[in-house]
């Protein structure tokens, strides 16, 4: 293949000088708690990881810049794979994971936003290391190299493409002519959120270092949490709402929080798009249901506790963040059935939720919709429309193709972990949730168990899925066919 060599080394030295400046963090937070060794890893990663990027990025000559979706694909997902073997790195030096499989596996679902964690014991962790883990969710939720662009404007990489195939969602709107500018002002808005949530937090009772890691888990629909069981560990009512209410807000369209600030009409923007309306009805009727069997059930005492906990994980699951209020797989059938459904559908477009996002799901509806009135009315003209405009062919065309390429590698992943003897439904919670950057699945995966019953080759396998989730598939997929390496004609 054809691959700008100058723009794809650059593009690595890029990434390694990012991931080398954001561990600083973590090494002050060992450093102020007196954590020696866990300072000494962070150094010993700092230092060879930012040196190398430096040469990578300045030695390069630049070349020309303009790169192909081919070279977005690969640019890409090789950054993701070098993210996620870097930030694994202060893991095993530090002595906090021994094994490289679970550290790399822990940092493809921090930066994955998923948040499944194979350690089973997270309270043991350093405050250094549950700092990197925590961070690393709030890094991985706006993308790795979207980052990059906001904090280095003039990267010579060809940065519109490399945004827009890392970006969730269908597409990534430029809201501004240039895409390091666009990545600055969702910036303002994801770090806005940040800020905010941390001193609720902190009113609500919890300590600085908690608010932190909380809030990086939640805005960024990571879910990673200092405690074992999760939210469920400060069993506060104020927490659970501030938490669910920035799990809502996160899963938004991010474009939209701009538009409604900068646009004439206001909060009239938000509220009229199609997708953010589903959004809020999924929502509203899930938990409702839930509750409702919650208290017919006679799970918990009251409709308030019921409401309570139904509302959390609805919110939790549907953006993709995982953390937990209270443990739904001892819940009713129909209740697990709503949350495994959930985890098909995932957050809005363009923002830090996973999954295959609610707008994949309403154009798949509109789509059968217009193939009944077809039927009906084999001379009428429908076109689907999203927001009063037309979607192409083509548009839909590759979302009802993501969506089965979801079902396949769903399948395919599925059955090749089933080889460790596991119950099914550990087996297909686990990858649906990992291909979902969910977290936490049902049975031998569920909410209070993890991931530490898997093979060194299940958890690669599943670090993996992840990533190909995280990139929506396509951009990780096409570099296993052999095509993709084939030299242009």
């Amino acid at each position: 293949m054809n691959l700008n060599r100058k723009a794809f080394v650059r593009a690595l030295g890029v990434l390694m000088m990012v991931m080398g400046a954001t561990m600083l963090l973590p090494l002050a937070v060992s450093i102020l708690y007196g954590e020696g060794k866990v300072a000494l890893a962070f150094a010993g990663t700092i230092i060879p990881v930012s040196a190398f990027g430096f040469l990578l990025y300045y030695v390069v000559v630049p070349g020309h810049t303009s790169l192909t979706a081919r070279d977005g694909y690969l640019t890409v997902s090789i950054c993701w794979i070098l993210a996620s073997f870097i930030s694994a790195i202060p893991f095993v030096l530090s002595g906090a994971v021994s094994n490289i499989f679970d550290a790399f596996f822990e940092c493809s679902s921090s930066l994955t936003t998923t948040g499944a964690t194979s350690i089973a014991d997270v309270e043991s962790l350093p405050h250094g290391i549950l700092f990197w883990r925590a961070f690393t969710n709030w890094l991985g939720g706006m993308g790795i190299l979207i980052f990059a662009a906001a904090v280095l404007p003039s990267l010579g990489i060809g940065a519109n493409i490399l945004a827009a195939t890392e970006a969730p969602g269908p597409t990534m709107d430029k809201i501004t002519p240039k895409i390091s500018d666009t990545a600055k002002n969702l910036y303002k808005i994801y770090t806005i959120f940040t800020v905010s949530e941390i001193i609720l937090l902190m009113a609500a009772g919890m300590d600085l270092f908690d608010a932190s890691t909380h809030t990086f888990g939640s805005v960024g629909t990571g879910g990673f949490s200092n405690y074992n069981n999760s939210i469920a560990h400060f069993n506060s009512m104020p927490i659970e709402m501030i938490i669910t209410a920035y799990m809502l807000l996160s899963g938004v369209n991010l474009n939209l929080y701009f538009y409604s600030f900068k646009r004439r009409g206001g909060i009239r923007n938000l509220l009229a798009d199609e997708e953010f309306k589903w959004y809020i009805i999924i929502i509203a009727t899930v938990s409702g249901l839930i509750s409702l069997n919650l208290w017919l059930t006679h799970t918990y005492e009251n409709w308030g506790q019921s409401f309570r906990f139904s509302i959390f994980q609805t919110v939790s699951i549907l953006t993709t963040t995982g953390s937990v209020s209270a443990n739904y797989d001892l819940w009713p059938t129909f209740s697990k059935m709503l949350i495994f459904t959930l985890m098909f559908i995932g957050g809005c477009s363009a923002s830090t939720a996973g999954g295959l996002k609610v707008i994949r799901f309403l154009v798949v509806f509109k789509l059968i919709k217009r193939s009944i009135q077809v039927r009906l009315h084999p001379n009428a003209i429908i076109s689907i429309k999203i927001n009063d405009k037309n979607l192409s062919i083509d548009t839909v065309s590759e979302i009802t193709s993501l969506m089965f390429l979801h079902i396949l590698v769903v399948t395919g992943a599925t059955l090749l972990i089933s080889i460790n003897g596991y119950d099914m439904v550990t087996n297909l919670s686990a990858v649906l949730t990992c291909i979902g950057n969910i977290g936490p699945g049902f049975n031998l995966v569920g909410p209070a168990l993890n991931f530490s019953i898997f093979s060194n080759t299940d958890k690669l396998l599943l670090s993996f899925v992840m990533l190909a989730g995280r990139l929506e598939l396509y951009a990780f997929i096409v570099l296993f066919l052999p095509r993709f390496w084939q030299q242009n004609k």
